[in-house]
């Protein structure tokens, strides 16, 4: 088959013809299944590499909040509203008897954002934030889906100069969160935007859950500093 019966097949309303609703839905029934087939492996390569750290960046947000410790989270674009998730998963638990846990997103004031980014620079949006509110011993999210997110990145670097645990949520290679020395980088390993997004979606999730598995025999101490 030549290349232009090739585009013609593929694009029939490119050349004036009309697309065939069955083969149509036929193609795109094939689509979904290739996305949550994908969506699963990437799941599934993901936790089968990385449980321990999982569970090893669990343990950090726990003893983060035994210490009576903060959170913080960050991130841009579809990666800040990820952020603001992490921040009212562990502000507002879904499951009753699990106290509310402190959690601060750092994308939520606009004033501030602005501020600083026609100010200073948008790099500077999170670690000046940070070094207003921070503190040693608490813990600092960020999630980047390529890793490469400067204002993550001045952000960590600030945040471990002052004593706060760090956690990355990245993709693809990792990029420069992961050789930065974040104390607990998770790496995403597929190029695939969405698959990434999705795959930090269930990693805090999971995350939720092991810390409050860990703070289970302080549940009555930690619900009277809430």
């Amino acid at each position: 088959m030549s290349g232009n019966t090739t585009l013609k097949s593929l694009y029939p309303f490119l050349h004036g013809r009309k697309q065939d609703p069955a083969q149509m839905n036929a193609a795109l029934l094939a689509a979904v299944g290739e996305k949550v087939d994908h969506h699963r492996a990437t799941i599934d390569a993901f936790f089968a590499k990385n449980g321990q750290a999982v569970i090893d960046a669990a343990g950090a947000i726990a003893d983060t909040y035994r210490r009576r410790g903060r959170m913080f989270t960050m991130g841009n674009g579809g990666s800040s509203c990820d952020a603001a998730h992490v921040a009212v998963e562990f502000m507002h638990p879904v499951t009753a008897g699990r106290p509310a846990l402190t959690a601060i997103d750092l994308t939520a004031d606009r004033t501030m954002l602005t501020a600083v980014g026609n100010d200073v620079g948008f790099a500077h949006i999170y670690v000046r934030q940070i070094i207003a509110q921070g503190r040693a011993g608490d813990v600092l999210i960020g999630l980047s889906t390529s890793g490469n997110s400067q204002n993550l990145v001045k952000a960590f670097t600030k945040a471990k100069e002052m004593g706060l645990t760090t956690i990355g949520l990245s993709g693809m290679s990792g990029g420069e969160m992961a050789k930065m020395g974040i104390d607990h980088c998770l790496v995403v390993e597929t190029d695939s935007i969405h698959r990434i997004q999705e795959c930090h979606v269930t990693i805090f999730h999971v995350l939720w859950d092991l810390v409050h598995t860990l703070l289970a025999d302080e549940r009555g101490s930690m619900g009277e500093n809430t």
